[in-house]
């Protein structure tokens, strides 16, 4: 599958989609911060995951049959990686700030083009370099003063390797027809990862409030369940290295949230950093002259 130009609305309703999940998961950084400051991180993450993919899974009870044993495998590393992503990110959410840890977690638009080449081999063009490199200087911009990292910061580093390696295996893996399936078992390998580590904590108890469990309820069906499967559908239209810097836009929202909902500062950093993202997402997605990216395996 070579993108370009000629792609027309098939390319348009995929990024569009990412788009609207990014502005979600930006939305969720200081959500996240609240709940977490009442219930145990994986406490949470297990409550969160299991009921997005138990409510899929009512919504479709028949549909694992179109797994094979290679698709629950290949369902259980992307779970296992996304644990490692939101265990990570939601435990150095406890010792940084939520704008911060959105523009750490942005990273993985560094690490998936090394990853992708890596793995698969996979050429990654002069015009999606650019991209990546672009978006790595607008992140910088927003969220280094200096060049220490505190303990947060790296948990926030080391999630954006484990999203990184989660979208090269999800856009290798994923199709139209398996989407809902695979999402679902990734979901539920995360409650399980998530229920063994919260048995170190304070075991898996419930949110103790009505407010954390509609903050907990909002984040399992639309932060989780609903993007996660936009996610899962989208990635089978594109290469994992697009779908990074697509992603990338959800630390600009997790700014623009974050002055919005917790009176985070804004400077002509965040505003310099979001516009080079910004460009960055034009050159490997809108820019009608360019071919950015080649997938030699094409998605059914």
């Amino acid at each position: 599958m070579e993108e370009g130009a000629g792609a027309g609305p098939a390319r348009v309703v995929p990024t569009l989609l990412l788009l609207a999940v990014t502005a979600v998961w930006g939305a969720t950084f200081v959500l996240v911060q609240d709940v977490t400051d009442e219930i145990a991180v994986f406490a949470f993450l297990f409550w969160r995951f299991g009921l997005a993919g138990l409510a899929l899974l009512l919504l479709r009870p028949t549909c694992l049959r179109l797994l094979s044993a290679a698709d629950w495998r290949h369902a259980l590393y992307l779970g296992l990686f996304l644990s490692l992503g939101y265990g990570a990110q939601t435990v150095g959410l406890r010792y940084t700030s939520a704008t911060v840890a959105g523009f750490i977690t942005g990273m993985f638009v560094v690490f998936t083009p090394i990853l992708a080449a890596i793995i698969y081999r996979r050429r990654i063009s002069l015009a999606a370099w650019s991209a990546v490199i672009l978006a790595a200087v607008g992140l910088a911009l927003i969220s280094l003063q200096g060049f220490s990292i505190g303990f947060g910061e790296a948990l926030v580093l080391l999630c954006a390797v484990g999203f990184a390696a989660h979208l090269v295996f999800l856009s290798e893996w994923t199709s139209t027809r398996k989407a809902y399936p695979l999402t679902i078992v990734q979901l539920l390998v995360v409650a399980l990862v998530s229920l063994i580590f919260s048995l170190f904590e304070d075991g898996p108890t419930p949110p103790p409030s009505p407010s954390a469990w509609l903050a907990t309820a909002f984040l399992a069906l639309i932060a989780t369940a609903a993007a996660y499967l936009a996610q899962s559908w989208a990635q089978a239209h594109m290469t994992s290295t697009r779908a990074a810097v697509v992603l990338t836009m959800e630390p600009v929202f997790a700014g623009v949230f974050g002055v919005l909902l917790a009176g985070d500062e804004i400077t002509w950093r965040t505003v310099l950093g979001g516009a080079l993202i910004l460009v960055a997402m034009y050159l490997v997605e809108l820019s009608p002259s360019r071919k950015v990216d080649y997938d030699p395996s094409p998605h059914p």
